[in-house]
Order: structure tokens, then sequence, then C-alpha cells
């Protein structure tokens, strides 16, 4: 697998963050204009999306774990602080199975350790028919629109529906199926970093039983619930999600 394209600012310890299905890592400016002060912010485009959108995707979220691992080792990254987002919380979960010592601490938001995602706002079998259907850009368009709380009149929506349409076909439908094949639940008690879970309670994706099964099964857990936030709550409420993110990453 080439090298995967990524955004990079700032100085100190290393903050990855791991974008979502049909995401990129465009999505994550403000993020990383507001913790490039403090942190090494390092945003990868994982393979088939966003500005790896020539890249062919991967059949697993190991695949995309490895492909994101390989980046960092590409770096010179040894330890690092880990964020992902929806799909990217899967990989960030993963990752950390697999580099449990590298992790030095561990943000899963608006996921689950589940990839079926049991009453998602439709079952994954449904998105892939449509997909195939309708292509990359309707879909982004059509499910966008369920990851804001305002739907498609949400600021955020123009920004994410322009990034997922970079995703390529193969891709976009390779991750459906990678998610579905997915249960990350064994390794919970092995993820022993100190661990944030961010979820938004209108989100529409990641239901609260699969918030509750990450906060009662992590060992080192916090939770926050944001109100009136559904799945993209970094768009939806950004001076919020900056300030949850700040003083977890702040403390000792």
């Amino acid at each position: 697998m080439p090298n995967l394209p990524y955004l990079r600012a700032g100085k100190g310890p290393v903050l990855v963050l791991v974008h979502g299905y049909l995401g990129g890592a465009a999505q994550w400016k403000k993020e990383i204009e507001a913790f490039s002060r403090d942190f090494d912010v390092i945003a990868p485009n994982l393979p088939g999306f966003g500005d790896a959108g020539g890249l062919e995707g991967c059949e697993t979220i190991n695949g995309m774990a490895q492909s994101v691992l390989a980046l960092l080792d590409h770096l010179g990254v040894e330890e690092f602080i880990l964020m992902g987002h929806s799909m990217g919380g899967m990989i960030a979960q993963e990752m950390a199975a697999l580099r449990t010592a590298s992790v030095q601490k561990l943000v899963l938001y608006g996921t689950g350790p589940l990839g079926l995602m049991p009453d998602r706002f439709e079952p994954i079998t449904v998105s892939r028919e449509r997909l195939q259907a309708d292509g990359v850009a309707k879909t982004i368009e059509r499910i966008g629109a369920t990851w804001f709380k305002a739907g498609s009149k949400a600021k955020g929506y123009p920004l994410l529906t322009d990034i997922g349409a970079q995703a390529n076909p193969q891709a976009a439908l390779a991750a459906l199926g990678a998610m579905a094949g997915w249960d990350g639940r064994a390794a919970l008690s092995r993820l022993t970093m100190p661990t944030l879970v961010v979820w938004g309670d209108s989100d529409k994706s990641y239901r609260w039983p699969q918030v509750e099964s990450l906060w009662t099964n992590l060992p080192n857990v916090c939770l926050s619930v944001v109100p009136g936030a559904a799945h993209a709550v970094h768009l939806e409420k950004p001076s919020l999600f900056h300030t949850l993110l700040s003083d977890f990453l702040g403390e000792n």
C-alpha cells in the first residue's frame, strides 16, 4: 500500500485524527487549526477516500488500521494520541488493540464496537444496494444528511458532501463490507489507555446501546454526551467539541 496522503501541522505530542466512512482529512481542518498549537496533528486520508481517492480501498477494518499504522511508521511516530470518528472509531479501536503500548490516549467519537451498527438509520445491506444504484455522490448527499440534526440545511453539510464525493466506488463499497464484518467487542478489555467517548444524543448511525457498550466495557473511560447534536458534532457544535477534547487531552 503506498503511503497515504495526509494533513499535518504543529509541534508537540502526536495527535492522529482518523476520519470515517466517505470522509477525508479535510474534514478536520478546524481541529488541526485548534490543536496544532499544542500538538503535532496528523490527519491521514484512508485508502480510497478524500485525497487518497485514487488508491484501492481496503476490504477490512484491520486493513485500514494497518494502512494508518504503516503511515505512522513511515513518519517515525512511535507514540501518539488517537481519535477516530464513526468508521474511523472502529479503525482506532483496531489500531489500539494492535499497538496498545503506542496509544497514549484514545478518543472514540460517534462510534461503537460493532460494525453492523444495530438500529442504524438503515441496514448496511440497504446502503450497499443504494450505493450501487445511485453512485457515490448521491450516496453521500443522502447519508450525509442523516449526520446532522438539521439535515441537509446544516452549515457543515456542503463540506462533508464535497469530501465524500471524492471517494472511489470500489472503496465505498468495500468499506461497507468491512464494517459489516467487524466486531471489536472482545478487544475492549485490553484497551486500558485513558479513553474519551463522545456521542451526540441525536446520532442516527450509532445508537445509545453501542455507546453504552463502550462506556461499560472499556477499563479507563469517561463519556461526554453532547445534547442537540447528531453524528457530526465537530461540525455541529465545534466550540463545545474542542472544549471537551481540550479538557481530556489536558488531563494527566
